[in-house]
């Protein structure tokens, strides 16, 4: 019973609980119902009140856009009648311009007419005072013209010589110096014997008996001796002493050693002759062979055929205006490798041409032609370079194809050209001096001229009042051209042209 009160009670409470709490909630929502219709009211008066912001602010914007609009507009009107009036004032001027330009236009015609007038008043005065001029000066207007010519000619041509002067003294002080050294460097640093050119050989006797047994019975020793040797051996007053001539210097120096080793013998018949010439041959092709090799070891060239080293060593009998050919060529050699160091060019080269330069000469009297065209052709069948056969066939060529025959070249005239390499008759030296004062001579403005230092160079004495110092500078020039055209001389010859003026007054 009482656990049914107390179910009841409790199913009361309950009860209750539940209620009062939906009464609560059915008051709060109530007042949040409110709530929200007041907030929902608020909205919409704040709404109303922006938008009627709004509308007054875009009436305000659209009235001022209006007074804008209006303004622009008064300024257009405004601006366009100021151009209209400027327009205005630009149709006067130009009216008045077109005005004054009919007014100068008619002007101008009647300067054109006057000035018509006047030329052609101008052109008769012209003509009467050509007339009067020309009987004044006695000459006509072409030969006056060509008097003007003339001057004009010749002070073009006195400036040009000024400037080539000039310019020819500008490169001769950059090529000077270089030059100079170059050439100092290699022709001081070789020094060479210098010989003389002979035909005959002298071959001293013990006593004048030796020249009866020289000629032995009825001349057969001596007949003997020359057919062997083709030589002639000159028998005559010279005591102790026989002769022989031949214009093969090998063989006189054959025959110079078969005579010696037959005197020195005492046995001499023709068997005997016969003999000795054969061993004096072979004497001669063994000093032929070792000159021909000391050659090429002091020139430092290798790798020359055994046929080329003997044409070499037969220069050592050779001799071309008094110069030994063997000690040319080996001075050649050293110059031409001493020139090639300085410029940068190939000095084997340069050296192997120098060396074979005149390597033809060992044949000039078996085969025809010049030997610089015959050593090369040599030098060819034997295997040399092609670069060193170019040297020796354009050493005497104007025009070479290689820096290094040029070099050869210049080598071969510094080794001809140096005093007392060559020999030369009297005859010879007075011909070429008196060749060269006559060129000189042939030129005007020239008064005096010597050829001084063996033909070397060429002093002119020219008269100051006809020559200036500018024209002194081409006559120089051109008296080199005439001696390179028409003359033939080794190495180079100077050319100094002198202008000298004095004044001279005597006190009595």
């Amino acid at each position: 019973m009482e656990f049914i009160i107390a179910l009841l009670a409790v199913l009361g409470g309950l009860a209750i609980g539940a209620g009062a709490g939906y009464y609560g909630r059915s008051l709060v929502s109530k007042k949040r119902i409110g709530q929200a219709e007041f907030a929902s009211t608020r909205i919409v008066e704040d709404a109303k009140e922006q938008s009627r912001a709004i509308l007054i602010e875009a009436k305000e914007e659209s009235l001022e856009l209006r007074r804008e609009g209006e303004s622009e507009i008064r300024e257009q009107r405004s601006e366009m009648k100021r151009s209209e009036r400027r327009l205005a004032n630009r149709e006067e001027n130009l009216e008045r311009r077109g005005s004054n330009l009919e007014k100068r236009e008619r002007s101008l015609t009647e300067s054109e007419r006057e000035a018509e007038e006047l030329q052609s008043d101008l052109e008769s005065l012209k003509d009467q005072a050509l007339v009067k001029i020309e009987e004044v000066a006695e000459m006509t207007i072409g030969e006056a013209s060509e008097v003007v010519m003339r001057q004009a000619e010749d002070d073009m041509e006195h400036d040009i010589a000024r400037r080539y002067r000039d310019f020819e003294q500008e490169a001769t002080e950059r090529a000077q110096e270089q030059g100079a050294r170059i050439l100092a460097t290699s022709i001081h640093r070789m020094a060479a014997e210098v010989v003389s050119e002979i035909t005959v050989t002298t071959v001293p006797l013990p006593s004048d008996d030796m020249k009866g047994r020289l000629i032995g019975r009825e001349g057969r020793n001596i007949r003997a001796i020359e057919k062997n040797t083709g030589v002639d051996l000159i028998i005559d007053d010279t005591p102790e002493a026989v002769t022989l001539s031949c214009f093969d210097p090998i063989r006189r120096e054959v025959a110079r050693l078969a005579v010696t080793k037959l005197i020195a013998d005492g046995r001499i018949h023709p068997a005997r002759i016969e003999e000795m010439v054969n061993r004096a041959k072979k004497e001669v092709d063994d000093s032929i062979w070792k000159s021909g090799e000391e050659a090429i070891f002091d020139a430092g060239v290798r790798g020359l055929n055994p046929e080329v080293i003997k044409l070499l060593g037969r220069l050592k009998y050779r001799y071309s205006y008094g110069e030994n050919v063997l000690q040319h060529c080996l001075e050649v050699s050293h110059i031409a490798g001493m020139i090639a160091s300085e410029l940068g060019a190939n000095v084997k080269l340069a050296k192997a041409g120098g060396l074979l330069h005149d390597i033809g000469k060992a044949l000039t009297h078996e085969v025809e032609g010049p030997h610089a065209e015959i050593g090369a052709e040599v030098a060819a069948k034997h295997n040399v370079a092609p670069k060193v056969c170019l040297c020796i066939a354009e050493h005497h060529d104007d025009v070479m194809t290689s820096t290094e025959a040029f070099i050869v070249a210049a080598a071969d005239a510094i080794s001809a050209a140096r005093p007392g390499a060559r020999k030369d008759t009297v005859e010879n030296y007075m011909k070429r001096l008196e060749a060269l004062e006559k060129v000189a001579r042939e030129f005007d403005g020239v008064e005096q001229c010597f050829a001084i230092q063996a033909g070397r160079e060429v002093r002119v004495m020219v008269q100051p009042d006809t020559v200036d110092d500018v024209l002194a500078s081409k006559l120089a020039r051109d008296i080199v051209k005439k001696i390179e055209d028409s003359l033939v001389y080794p190495g180079q010859i100077k050319v100094m042209v002198i202008r000298e003026s004095r004044s001279v007054e005597f006190a009595r």
